[in-house]
Parts: C-alpha cells; sequence; structure tokens
C-alpha cells in the first residue's frame, strides 16, 4: 500500500518512531490504542444520533461502532495477556488540532461532510500508523495484529470518503478534501515522538 496514491497523506511516518518511542513502552500504545477504537465507535454513535434521517449512514454506522467495539475488546484482551491494566484515558492532541479545522456553523450538509471528512482523516493516518508497526515493531503478535487492523481502517477510510460523496450536494468534496490533507500534513509535522497510535 502506498499512501501517496491510496491515503493521499502528504508526509509519511518515520519508522524509527517504532524503535525509538515505540518499542519501549508497548503498554502505553496499547492503552492508547483501546481509547482510540473506544472513541471511533463513540464517532460512529455521534453520527447516528445526528443523522437519523440518513438511513443509509446510520446502518453503516451501527456496523462500524460494533467492529470498533470489538477492536477495542481484541486491545484490552492483548493489555491483560501481557499483565497490564487499561489506564485512564490518553488526551489525543492530533484528533483535537484536526477538529479545529471543521467549520463551525455553515448549513447541515457542511457539517456533515467535514464530520466525515474528519473521521476519514483520522481512519487514514491511523492505517498509515498501523502499516508502519506492523512492518517494523519486533513483536510478533503485534506484527500481526496491527496488518489485520490496517486493512480493517483503509476499509473505514474509504466508507467515509464514499458517504461525503453520496451526501454532498453544494459541497466539492475532492476540494475540501484537498484542504483537510493540507491541514493534516501541518499538523502531524508535530508528532511522530510519543508512544501513542496518533503521537
Amino acid at each position: 500500500m502506498s499512501e501517496k496514491t491510496i491515503l493521499k497523506l502528504q508526509l509519511p511516518t518515520d519508522p524509527l518512531w517504532v524503535k525509538n518511542v515505540v518499542e519501549s513502552n508497548i503498554e502505553e500504545l496499547l492503552t492508547d490504542h483501546a481509547y482510540c477504537e473506544q472513541k471511533a465507535a463513540t464517532n460512529a454513535i455521534t453520527l447516528i444520533i445526528q443523522n437519523p434521517n440518513l438511513s443509509d449512514l446510520v446502518q453503516e454506522m451501527i456496523a462500524l461502532a460494533q467492529e470498533e467495539m470489538d477492536h477495542f475488546k481484541r486491545v484490552h484482551e492483548l493489555l491483560l495477556q501481557r499483565g497490564f491494566i487499561l489506564g485512564k484515558e490518553r488526551r489525543d492532541n492530533y484528533v483535537n488540532e484536526l477538529r479545529k479545522y471543521m467549520i463551525v456553523g455553515g448549513g447541515r450538509e457542511q457539517q456533515l461532510i467535514d464530520r466525515l471528512l474528519l473521521s476519514a482523516m483520522i481512519e487514514a493516518r491511523s492505517c498509515e500508523r498501523f502499516k508502519v508497526l506492523s512492518e517494523n515493531i519486533n513483536d510478533q503478535e503485534l506484527s500481526v495484529f496491527y496488518h489485520e487492523l490496517m486493512i480493517s481502517e483503509a476499509t473505514h477510510y474509504a466508507m467515509f470518503i464514499r458517504l461525503a460523496k453520496k451526501y454532498a450536494v453544494e459541497v466539492d468534496v475532492d476540494a475540501r478534501w484537498n484542504e483537510f490533507l493540507a491541514y493534516e500534513a501541518r499538523v502531524i509535522q508535530n508528532y511522530g515522538k510519543g508512544e501513542t497510535i496518533h503521537g
């Protein structure tokens, strides 16, 4: 998978992030990852609550919430198997910075499209990070696990882009997505230093 062609991300993660940061604190990585999955499920539920009239979106978000909670369960099981506990929720500063780019106000369509594109962006970067983890981590179990989840995140990314294009009438989704990509490239420059999925 080439992030440049499929995910369109402009700045790749340095593989040294895995060797220099992640491998020294697997517990922190797994705890952060577990909460990322829980937040992804919460995001899907929020989209249902905000858009109950969009039946196709509701159906897809039901399936997504179930899948993300299954991932949460699997990451939690990995923590327990390794003698760790979940611990407190970690702030995701990367996601909080991305949220600042969403248009405040505007019509319902603009808000929905921005929410879907924000979700696509988070899935795309998570997919890219999982790929880097799967290829570089010195832990066979986690390498296989993150390869599997990389494929899952790519599917979620594509789904959010597809839904944005389905429900857009006035909004130019491709143009807005390119704006998001440029903004994300500036944001991600400050990350890649912490033992978290987006850190």
